[in-house]
């Protein structure tokens, strides 16, 4: 086996099951690895077997861009387990400066629709993270308190490196931590988060109209950030 992302498609059946520490994909009885070599175990048999259909599902040629449950648990075994300290350090950076505490001073029409869709979710994270963040009007930076920094980043300090992963794509597409933690909790659905992150961008094209180069961009990123949404799913499944 030349590794999981042959070209070609190599196997008759793909299968999840027991593996030492969790579970894994078998391509004819043969363990998948990750790009770095490293066995492909997760911790959720709903995820390997999810995984396993990703295989299942590749015709003659592989196409990596077609199994992004697989992807995700490579990077969090060949990219987030080796440097882990780095990647919490950077999503909880993303508190610091979280889209939510962020309002448009104008026009009105535009700052109650923020305060309308976000209040409630900096709302939440007072009363289930223990995390007050301050809200500023404009682009000047605001402080936010180191408690509730502290707060954000709890959550993040307990996840394991699949977790880690999944929030990682949310936190990126959405630019919001507290959004990327609801949708983890269960809270909100990825397509909540998503309409949530994009108040600015929808307002602007009910002003201005359609772009098909924007809205094909939007799309890719929509798709990012549901199927993250599934990962996170599927890993709490167990």
């Amino acid at each position: 086996m030349s590794g999981p992302w042959a070209p070609r498609r190599f196997w008759t059946a793909a299968e999840a099951g027991p593996a030492e520490g969790g579970f894994a994909v078998h391509l004819d009885g043969r363990p998948v690895r990750t790009p770095a070599k490293r066995p492909l175990v997760v911790p959720s048999a709903a995820l390997a077997r999810a995984m396993a259909d990703e295989w299942q599902a590749q015709d003659k040629l592989v196409r990596p861009e077609t199994m992004p449950l697989t992807r995700a648990a490579n990077s969090a075994l060949d990219k987030v387990a080796p440097q882990r300290a780095a990647v919490i350090a950077e999503l909880a950076g993303y508190g610091a400066t979280d889209l939510l505490c962020y309002r448009a001073e104008a026009p009105a029409a535009l700052a109650a629709r923020q305060a309308a869709g976000w209040d409630p979710w900096l709302d939440w994270a007072v009363t289930d993270l223990g995390a007050g963040l301050r809200v500023t009007r404009g682009v000047v930076p605001v402080d936010q308190p180191a408690a509730a920094l502290a707060a954000l980043r709890a959550p993040l300090e307990a996840a394991c490196d699949f977790s880690l992963a999944g929030l990682h794509d949310v936190v990126a597409i959405s630019g919001s931590l507290v959004l990327a933690l609801a949708v983890r909790a269960g809270r909100l659905t990825g397509d909540q988060a998503f309409a949530l992150s994009r108040i600015d961008e929808t307002f602007q094209i009910e002003q201005w109209g359609h772009d098909d180069e924007a809205e094909a961009a939007e799309a890719a990123r929509r798709a990012g950030l549901l199927q993250a949404e599934r990962f996170l799913s599927l890993l709490a499944a167990g």
